[in-house]
């Protein structure tokens, strides 16, 4: 992997995602917190957040079109400086409307990097490295959200919202500046179709793409907030939570990463959404607090196994219909993501375990569909 490491977009992308996992992170673990004590919001009103949260990733198809006027590696660093600005505007407007402008930006910023990362990836490496490469930038996520968090605890008690939200986002902000400066582009990948790809062949990948997203947005929208609003989760429980569980992810993610490489997507996601079901239930079932902290951690571990979608698109996609292809099943992906968290918040007022039962039914559909992934994809020639 020493010539993978030595890859100028590696190093790009490593501080590109360095970044955005700060700043997602710092958001995820103090958001909860600042809505319910500061901005006094309820469920409905976090279901409807989440859902706008969701609106840029939905509408992450159209860096198809700004790829007509900017290089899609600045597009990211532009990316990055975007969700820095949310995030450092967050804690500075501590009201409802304030909460949904200043999320909406952040979620720009998050989301039309995460699309042209994942592109940039399966473009500038082989289908024998990208799992590895995906599998290790989540490893940098995750100590990145590990520095985050023991930040956050120790400044927890002395810092205000106004100030943690403000301070992490002009480091954002640093690091996409220096992105901006920097050209790791190679001559010979292949060029990418600047329009909208919608293909017959890709169905299986619209597909899983689209309930991943279904099954993703009840666990980012309700998780974090069941542990808050039921089990009187503190920030600093809060942090510590999500400190163990990236510990946890910094070693896991690149193993997993090899499993792919190793065992293919098919037995990797079919692992992924067996489990998955069983969490779910778990969540509408279990009542004890260290139990529910389990249940995330495995919840979020599980997640890094989505990376096997991308590789499986990989191995049997167009090279030229990566960045398009990207764009589309992020879009995709956030069909579900833009509505189910308004759903789900209604459906928790009525019961709260409803959103998690309908979670574990998205992973039996999911678990079925990945059976269609052939276990052995032949090289494209």
């Amino acid at each position: 992997m020493k010539k993978v490491k030595a890859n100028p977009m590696f190093r790009y992308l490593m501080v590109l995602t360095i970044c955005s996992a700060v700043g997602l992170q710092t958001w995820r673990t103090l958001f909860n917190n600042f809505a319910v004590e500061t901005v006094g919001l309820a469920g409905n009103h976090i279901g409807i957040i989440q859902s706008a949260r969701e609106i840029p990733g939905f509408l992450a198809l159209l860096v198809v079109f700004i790829l007509l006027f900017i290089k899609e590696y600045r597009i990211s660093a532009l990316s990055i400086l975007t969700m820095g600005a949310g995030v450092a505007a967050a804690g500075l407007l501590p009201s409802y409307g304030g909460v949904i402008l200043t999320t909406m930006v952040m979620s720009f910023g998050f989301h039309y990097y995460e699309t042209t990362n994942q592109s940039l990836t399966l473009q500038y490496f082989s289908r024998e490295t990208s799992p590895w490469v995906l599998g290790k930038l989540r490893s940098f996520s995750a100590a990145a959200n590990i520095a985050v968090g023991v930040f956050i605890f120790l400044t927890a008690p002395f810092l205000s919202y106004a100030q943690l939200f403000p301070v992490i986002g002009l480091l954002l902000m640093t690091g996409a500046t220096w992105a901006l400066f920097q050209d790791p582009t190679q001559k010979d990948i292949p060029p990418q179709r600047k329009k909208m790809i919608f293909k017959k062949k890709y169905r299986l990948y619209y597909f899983l793409t689209f309930m991943a997203g279904a099954r993703r947005q009840i666990f980012v929208a309700f998780a974090v907030f069941l542990l808050v609003k039921k089990f009187n989760f503190s920030v600093r429980e809060i942090t510590v939570l999500f400190v163990v569980n990236n510990i946890i992810n910094y070693f896991a993610s690149p193993l997993i990463g090899r499993a792919i490489i190793k065992y293919g997507e098919r037995k990797v996601l079919s692992l992924e959404y067996f489990s998955l079901i069983f969490i779910f239930l778990a969540y509408a079932v279990v009542q004890q607090k260290l139990v529910m902290a389990l249940l995330y951690i495995f919840d979020h571990l599980f997640f890094n196994f989505s990376i096997a979608i991308r590789t499986y698109f990989q191995k049997t996609g167009d090279p030229r219909d990566i960045a398009p292809s990207m764009a589309v099943g992020f879009t995709i992906n956030h069909i579900a993501a833009v509505a189910l968290p308004v759903v789900g918040g209604f459906l928790w007022m009525i019961d709260y375990r409803i959103p998690f039962i309908g979670g574990a039914f998205f992973s039996l559909i999911s678990l079925l569909a990945v059976q269609k992934i052939p276990q052995y994809i032949k090289p494209k020639t």
